[in-house]
């Protein structure tokens, strides 16, 4: 099982996480996006959308 190594939330959706892994919060759509790619690379990990203001990091 992967385990979730970040979380990159928008401003109006913070209230949807919670714990367990570093969360990031971001003002806008464009900096979710590219704060998502770059932790990925740093991380070695893939980035997924969860179409609700919400993206993971995971490693597999």
């Amino acid at each position: 099982m992967g385990d979730i190594l970040a979380v990159i939330v928008l401003e109006e959706a913070k209230n949807k996480v919670a714990g367990g892994a570093p969360i990031f919060i971001v003002w806008d759509r464009e900096e979710q996006e590219k704060l998502a790619l770059l932790l990925s690379k740093i991380l070695k990990a893939m980035a997924h959308d969860l179409e609700n203001g919400v993206f993971i990091l995971t490693r597999h």
